[in-house]
């Protein structure tokens, strides 16, 4: 029997006692037929963080005898990539898959669904989501937005980003036109940079026009396909903004309510695997890719630690005059602030001394 099967509700009821089966069954065919759509921010051709919304589909239809469907648009084909959040907290779409930090004009507190420039790993923001409080915090924010949230997928540790001239100093920042969304853009605009905010398929025709002058996405694999290395050939590290960024699903709180229990699980139960999925995905195609590009004559380079300073020191002033006065950011900032000073305290005596000398003692 295929794994699929065991995830149906015939599967399920085989491997249960004959009582229990037959009530199984009895509840699964009295659910109704639902069918949503999901808006997605990403083009198709990114299968790995287009693809979670995939793996979300494919899950729920498996464990619901195929009675809850959904069917995912990729960016532009439903609701532009940036208008996600609106779509599902207006009932264009019942669900979503996007970025919270796309949507900081509406609350600086968004950011923290997806990534705090020197702030968590992929691994410490899903102990903050899932052990940490992160969740509840996250759901009374876009409760504002008639949104239930639930972490979609996470990259890992992200690149710096593509330029076309090498970054030397903070002096080679001025002026320069980067598509960069979020707090770290705002923190580049401290810098002196001119930070953009473009969905993933708008990023290379810009660059290739010369409206950017450097771009950040995600990494090697993601990268690759979008080909921003055959125009801007240095390629920067770490992308001190997107420390673990994860990505969200969004339901319509309406939509929500209305699903029956076992439908719920199934959602939550999906996401879950999607969320863990994507990371594990990245991690194995970011280093072959990563390979390839090397060989393609692409510069690798850090950042500056000039830059690196400025940077973190420009961001929690950020945060702590954007502190004063949005209460929605106060409130989750403290303790997400406390969370990670003591996860960076222990994370430094295993992980790091690990990591280090396994890295970088020959």
């Amino acid at each position: 029997m295929q794994r699929r099967d065991f995830l149906t509700g015939a599967g399920v009821a085989a491997m249960l006692p004959l009582g229990a089966a037959q009530a199984a069954t009895v509840e699964l065919s009295t659910l109704p037929a639902i069918r949503w759509r999901l808006a997605s921010s990403f083009p198709k051709s990114l299968d790995t963080i287009y693809g979670a919304s995939e793996t979300l589909s494919k899950r729920i239809a498996a464990l619901t005898g195929g009675k809850f469907q959904i069917r995912v648009f990729a960016g532009g084909e439903l609701v532009p990539g940036l208008q996600v959040l609106d779509a599902v907290g207006n009932g264009t779409a019942e669900c979503g898959h996007s970025a919270g930090y796309y949507y900081v004009g509406k609350n600086l507190a968004l950011a923290f669904d997806t990534a705090m420039p020197f702030g968590l790993t992929a691994r410490q923001q899903s102990a903050w989501m899932y052990a940490g409080g992160g969740i509840e915090a996250l759901r009374k924010l876009y409760a504002k937005y008639k949104v239930v949230q639930f972490p979609g997928g996470n990259t890992g540790t992200q690149m710096g980003g593509w330029f076309r001239k090498p970054i030397k100093s903070m002096a080679d920042l001025k002026g320069l036109k980067m598509r960069i969304p979020g707090i770290g853009g705002q923190i580049m605009a401290k810098l002196g940079a001119v930070p953009q905010t473009l969905p993933g398929g708008d990023i290379y025709p810009a660059l290739e026009r010369g409206a950017l002058d450097a771009a950040e996405w995600v990494g090697p694999y993601d990268d690759e396909k979008l080909g921003f290395h055959r125009i801007a050939k240095h390629y920067y590290y770490p992308g001190w903004w997107e420390g673990g960024p994860q990505l969200s699903f969004y339901v319509n709180q309406d939509a929500w309510k209305a699903l029956p229990e076992a439908y719920r699980q199934a959602f939550e139960v999906a996401t879950a695997e999607a969320n863990q999925l994507m990371l594990a995905q990245y991690d194995a195609k970011n280093p072959p890719a990563m390979l390839r590009l090397a060989g393609q004559g692409v510069k690798l380079h850090p950042f500056p630690k000039d830059v690196m300073l400025a940077a973190r020191r420009a961001t929690f002033e950020l945060y702590e005059a954007e502190a004063k006065t949005n209460p929605d950011f106060a409130a989750i900032y403290r303790p997400w602030k406390l969370f990670r000073d003591t996860q960076f305290q222990w994370f430094k005596v295993a992980e790091a001394a690990y990591a280090n000398f396994n890295y970088y003692v020959k």
